[in-house]
This record gives structure tokens, C-alpha cells and sequence, in this order.
């Protein structure tokens, strides 16, 4: 009879972080052009990230943003290295997710726009008791801690342990923001299949 002999399951404490993902060994033959075109397709909701980071106050607008689990409460959002805001949000540890309505465009634009002072109308913004910067505008947020980050050539992974959460009393009236295909849309009763 032969036995073979299991590998023993990775740490769990071992973090992401220094697991950086070998782009050559991963290709599957995708093109760049093909990958963002059927991603298009694909429609997402739009959140803003903030963070107090060594560099001032940051935020960045996402589509990227995904329920890990409910038990624990673990979100994640990825950001390209590109963006004007990347270095901020990689060196923060805490994080505020915003998730938009439709009558936030302007704040996802804002946030969207690269080389601009996301912070200079004060009167958009304030800063929870922890320091966080926040937008008060948004239906719904949630506070967290970064406990992770997978690192690629191109982008990053944080996965956010949530520590807390703020919903208006009419977040569940206003219709959501989402991104598709190049534009911004609303949804609404008008979107609702049965």
C-alpha cells in the first residue's frame, strides 16, 4: 500500500505582504487591451478610500471594492501603483470606505481626478475622532484597519479588517453610483429585474 505524505497547510499568520506575484509565471496569454475591455463589461460600484497617511490626508475612488467575509468583517480594494495617490494609501494603516450614491458624482470625480487637492474645500470633508479623513456626503462608511496587502508589479491588495460603520438614515433611498463601461450610472427602480 502506498502512503503519500501531506504538505502541512501554510501558516496562518503568514502575511500576504511578502508574497509578491511572479507576473511571468501567472501570464495566461491575456492582453492588457483584452482584459480591460471585458472588464467594460463588467459594471462596479463606486466607493471613495481615504487615508491619514505620512503624506497628508489621501483619497482615491474605486470600483475595486469587495465583501471579503461578514465573520470576521474583512473588505478589500486594490489601487495601481500609478495613481497619484498610491503611495499614500499604501503607507496608511486604517482606511475610510466610502460607498457612493448618485448624488456623489462630483465626489467620485474629485477623488478620480489625478494632480488635484482632493482636500482644499474644507467644507467637504472632516476628520473623524481617530484622525481619518472622511466625507460626510456619503450614504454609508466603514472604518477599518489594514491587516494585509498582496503586492503585484503593477498594483496592490489591502484587505481591511472593519472596525466600524455610519449609515445615514437615507442610505436606503438613495440610489447607487456605479461605474460601466466608461461612464458613470444610477440605478434605480427603472434598473430592477424580477
Amino acid at each position: 500500500m502506498q502512503t503519500t505524505k501531506e504538505k502541512p497547510p501554510a501558516a496562518a499568520s503568514q502575511s500576504l505582504a511578502h508574497h509578491e506575484i511572479d507576473v511571468e509565471e501567472t501570464m495566461s496569454g491575456i492582453s492588457v487591451a483584452e482584459f480591460s475591455s471585458a472588464f467594460r463589461h463588467y459594471p462596479g460600484g463606486v466607493a471613495v478610500v481615504t487615508a491619514e497617511s505620512p503624506l497628508g490626508p489621501v483619497a482615491l475612488t474605486v470600483t475595486s471594492v469587495v465583501s471579503v467575509s461578514a465573520e470576521p468583517p474583512l473588505l478589500a480594494f486594490s489601487i495601481g501603483h500609478r495613481a497619484s495617490t498610491a503611495p499614500g494609501i499604501r503607507a496608511a494603516t486604517s482606511y475610510v470606505i466610502h460607498f457612493l450614491g448618485s448624488e456623489q458624482l462630483a465626489l467620485a470625480q474629485l477623488c478620480a481626478t489625478s494632480g488635484v487637492d482632493r482636500f482644499a474645500d474644507r467644507g467637504l470633508w472632516e476628520r473623524l475622532p481617530t484622525g481619518e479623513p472622511y466625507f460626510p456626503s456619503a450614504p454609508a462608511r466603514i472604518l477599518g484597519k489594514r491587516i494585509d496587502q498582496l503586492d503585484t508589479e503593477s498594483a496592490s491588495l489591502i484587505l481591511v479588517l472593519a472596525q466600524d460603520a455610519h449609515i445615514t438614515p437615507e442610505a436606503d433611498l438613495t440610489p447607487p453610483l456605479v461605474h460601466h463601461n466608461r461612464a458613470w450610472h444610477r440605478l434605480g427602480d427603472h434598473s430592477h429585474l424580477d
